[in-house]
């Protein structure tokens, strides 16, 4: 049986893994179409092969969130594969090594920011262009921000300074397009237990004081869920902001 949101289309950059992965599964599974964007083609695979019997259909588009014109393509192959798009989740993102800001080489530092920053404008533009024209008009934009945005981890400017440009950007588009019926909010989230933090749960996070520890970690279906209802909300309605966290995780005065 098709969920509620059966018709509907959703974008998932970096839904190959992780996160991604989770939040693409949880819009199939609620009747969403859903483009599964990424730069791993197996890995979008598997996250197609783990579809909910019922749910919505699947696309896999490869697609270098950096690239300008694969973030065209992307779009372009969605509205031709499902007619229209209602949801874009930017989630694809990439950390750098930990190290002094002095020692982090530009190339390193620019690889960054065209991931983290330039991909998420990259996609806000074509889902802005696409949103304006579409009928019914409008859409949603949710934006993957970072809780350290606002509390960073010891040794992580490059990725710090990323996430803060994201709060800037999801509000001036939260701004300049509830106008035209897009609503645009972000999602802070702390210690979900992915691939990606896999080793930091073995190994233990740097804490400010030198120290490292292990941090506890919330199952990825909560954030999924998360993203599911901010994206389940009527487009007069917004949730601009949202943190969701491991409780005990090292954040409210962070140290």
């Amino acid at each position: 049986m098709a969920g509620k949101s059966a018709g509907k289309v959703a974008v998932v950059t970096g839904a190959g893994s992780g996160i991604g992965r989770a939040v693409a599964l949880a819009f199939q599974a609620d009747g969403y179409n859903v483009a599964l964007a990424g730069r791993r083609v197996l890995e979008l695979e598997g996250t197609k092969a783990l579809a909910a019997p019922g749910g919505g259909e699947m696309l896999v588009q490869p697609t270098d969130v950096a690239d300008e014109e694969e973030i065209k393509a992307l779009f372009t192959a969605t509205v031709q594969a499902f007619g229209r798009i209602d949801v874009v989740f930017n989630n694809a993102g990439v950390f750098a090594p930990p190290v002094p800001l002095e020692e982090l080489p530009v190339e390193t530092w620019r690889q960054v920011v065209d991931v983290n920053l330039t991909g998420v404008f990259l996609c806000c533009q074509e889902a802005i262009r696409t949103m304006k024209t579409q009928t019914p008009r409008g859409g949603r934009i949710i934006n993957n921000g970072s809780i350290s945005a606002v509390t960073p981890r010891p040794l992580s400017a490059s990725y710090t300074a990323t996430k803060h440009a994201i709060s800037g950007l999801t509000k001036s588009i939260a701004l300049d397009c509830r106008g035209y019926d897009i609503a645009c909010g972000q999602i802070d989230i702390g210690n979900a237990a992915t691939p990606l933090t896999a080793p930091m749960a073995k190994n233990g996070a740097l804490q400010p004081d030198g120290s490292r520890k292990v941090e506890p970690s919330m199952d990825v279906v909560h954030v999924a869920s998360a993203v599911l209802y901010m994206a389940s909300l009527p487009l007069d309605t917004n949730v601009l902001s949202m943190t969701i966290k491991a409780t005990e995780m090292p954040y409210e005065g962070r140290g």
